[in-house]
């Protein structure tokens, strides 16, 4: 029985591994405050869910999901994801995370950083293009005419094609971006981040410009995202984003 692995359980996590469990594939939930936190997330999930430490989710998953602050990348077990295939959804915001000149000044990517403290890992950048509440509304069976794509990342080309077989199975298509150096192309500002999935682009720009101004001068936001059904966005449409969007180096992102 195949088992997905997840460090942090936040919405993406939780949205995942309702996926999961719907295509018949086992999961253990983890996050850094300890399982008996993740009882009532467990309880809703079923049978095919359990809560774990870190380690133990990691060792147990035949994929592992990360998704956790940039800022606490180095708190995840290396010794424990060795060899295993793990699908990166962190984003680098400023705000939240500190400043990190190597992503500002595009000296690396924020899965590259990853997957240096993560060295045995086969590390995939997925998942981080897309919000937590597009996940479920999009996903769709293999071959279905709205379906969606996601952009993959990956220096192992091996581990590309099993994330994407998983990626699959949860009901997305999967585009192959190339190595983790090309995984800038989907990061936040780009042309393939988040709002091509939206129905009403404009309403979802509209209140990311509204949160990043609070950002900017209080530090925290107030204003949330419109609940948005979502908007499939084709393979071709994706492949086109991804090849068409410009490189942004700027070290005063925000949260967006």
């Amino acid at each position: 029985m195949a088992t997905l692995g997840f460090i942090g359980s936040g919405n993406i996590g939780t949205r995942l591994a309702r996926l999961a469990i719907a295509a018949g594939i086992d999961v253990v939930l983890s996050n850094s405050r300890g399982p008996e936190t993740l009882a009532q997330t467990v309880a809703e999930l079923g049978e095919r869910a359990r809560a774990a430490t870190p380690e133990e989710a990691a060792r147990a998953g035949d994929w592992v999901v990360v998704s956790v602050p940039l800022a606490a990348y180095r708190q995840l077990p290396a010794a424990a994801l060795a060899g295993k295939v793990v699908l990166d959804t962190i984003n680098y915001y400023p705000s939240r995370d500190g400043d990190f000149e190597e992503l500002d000044s595009g000296k690396t990517t924020t899965s590259e950083l990853v997957q240096r403290h993560l060295s045995g890992a086969r590390l995939v950048k997925a998942f981080n293009n897309i919000t937590d509440g597009h996940i479920p509304a999009l996903a769709r069976p293999t071959g279905a005419a709205d379906r969606s794509a996601l952009p993959i990342a990956g220096d192992d080309p091996e581990a590309r094609t099993s994330a994407a077989a998983l990626i699959d199975r949860l009901g997305f298509d999967a585009v192959d971006a190339g190595p983790l150096t090309e995984s800038w192309r989907f990061e936040p500002d780009t042309a393939a981040y988040v709002t091509p999935y939206s129905a009403d682009p404009e309403a979802l720009n509209a209140a990311k410009a509204t949160m990043a101004e609070e950002v900017r001068s209080s530090g925290s936001f107030r204003t949330r995202p419109p609940v948005d059904p979502g908007a499939p966005l084709s393979a071709d449409r994706l492949r086109t984003l991804l090849a068409e969007t410009p490189r942004v180096l700027t070290a005063d992102r925000v949260l967006r």
